[in-house]
């Protein structure tokens, strides 16, 4: 991370640096050409130092794709777009610029393997519906339907490997696409005036229709039983998380769909469910022959979950490092050590 973070800075001084130098007076156009042209010379610098320097997840070269990505969206936006960036109306022909991001983020995440490529693809894709509709309703379905489609080629492409090292990587990309469909779905989650919803959850009813809005509603809870029988079939530990945190999300969020009043006490009746639901199904795992129940079970079988303790651990230690490590102990200037006196040396115990 300090490699990444310090590549980022020094790409972005580089590019400072050059515009400065180089560009006396330089209008959008020539900053936006000029961005382009550093968007090809760091993504070949991360082409070199992955197949020539052997440097991988370093953070060096992840920091170069990302910045690559950054100076194209921001160079076509620049180069193409800069005579109305900020038009109420705005040209529909800019939805190049997130779609431009889109591509490219699928392709670092093809090329390099960086999971969270594919995550900024999906970002990228919320800001598309908005050049093409107005329509909330529109725009929700439109992000759905994206990632549906993503989810169905991954789904396709995941069943080929199976048993090789590539199914973890598509397990992590398949849980981010059913976690985006469901946030995508979900008006009381992904609304922008989200504070206001929740506390009068009626106001997210009136900004769509009654059919659109109830729909909604129904989907929400029909969609976290499908994803964890997917991923129990699967056996696939990314997507049963994912199931169990869409769940969870769909039982908070049914009072503000429904319009009823919230309480002081829901969290506690939440808790209350889920250690109830926990501790069943360690039990129901436990009594099975062996502890195991259809190739499941809830003994630890791995040091893996033991590795994210200790990234926790070390994580909560860098932030409050008093918490863990003690303060040094101070001597008081006033005590003086006395009494002793060395042999042969003249020297009295206050030396």
């Amino acid at each position: 991370m300090v490699l990444f973070f310090f590549t980022v800075i020094i790409v972005a001084a580089a590019a400072g640096l050059f515009v400065v130098v180089f560009l006396s007076r330089p209008s959008d156009q020539t900053i936006g050409v000029f961005f382009l042209i550093f968007a090809a010379v760091c993504y070949a610098a991360a082409e070199v130092a992955v197949s020539q320097a052997r440097l991988y997840r370093y953070g060096i070269e992840e920091a170069l794709a990302v910045c690559s990505v950054g100076f194209l969206c921001a160079g076509m936006q620049a180069a193409l777009f800069s005579g109305s960036p900020y038009s109420s109306r705005p040209n529909v022909a800019q939805f190049l610029v997130p779609a431009a991001g889109v591509v490219f983020s699928l392709w670092i995440w093809r090329r390099f393997g960086f999971s969270y490529a594919f995550l900024a693809a999906m970002i990228f894709v919320l800001f598309l519906p908005g050049y093409w509709t107005s329509s909330h309703s529109a725009q929700h379905l439109i992000v759905a339907a994206f990632y549906a489609i993503g989810l169905i080629a991954v789904a396709a492409v995941r069943s080929r490997h199976r048993l090789d090292y590539l199914d973890e990587a598509y397990s992590l990309v398949e849980a981010f696409l059913w976690v985006g469909i469901y946030l995508a779905i979900n008006l009381q989650l992904s609304s922008l005036d989200l504070p206001a919803h929740w506390r009068i959850g009626t106001r997210a009813a009136a900004e769509f229709a009654r059919p659109f809005y109830w729909g909604t509603w129904v989907l929400i809870w029909c969609l976290p039983p499908i994803v964890l029988a997917r991923g129990i079939r699967q056996k696939d530990r990314f997507v049963i998380a994912v199931g169990a945190i869409v769940a969870i999300l769909t039982f908070v969020s049914n009072k503000p769909y429904l319009g009823w009043q919230r309480h002081t006490w829901d969290p506690m009746l939440m808790g209350i469910l889920l250690t109830s639901v926990a501790v069943f199904i360690r039990r129901w795992l436990a009594r099975g022959p062996g502890g195991i129940r259809h190739g499941f079970t809830a003994a630890r079988l791995s040091g893996k979950d033991q590795r994210w303790i200790n990234v926790g651990s070390t994580v909560f230690g860098t932030l409050s490092p008093h918490a863990t490590a003690p303060s040094p102990q101070t001597n008081s200037p006033d005590f003086r050590f006395g009494g002793g006196h060395s042999g042969g040396g003249g020297a009295s115990g206050d030396f």
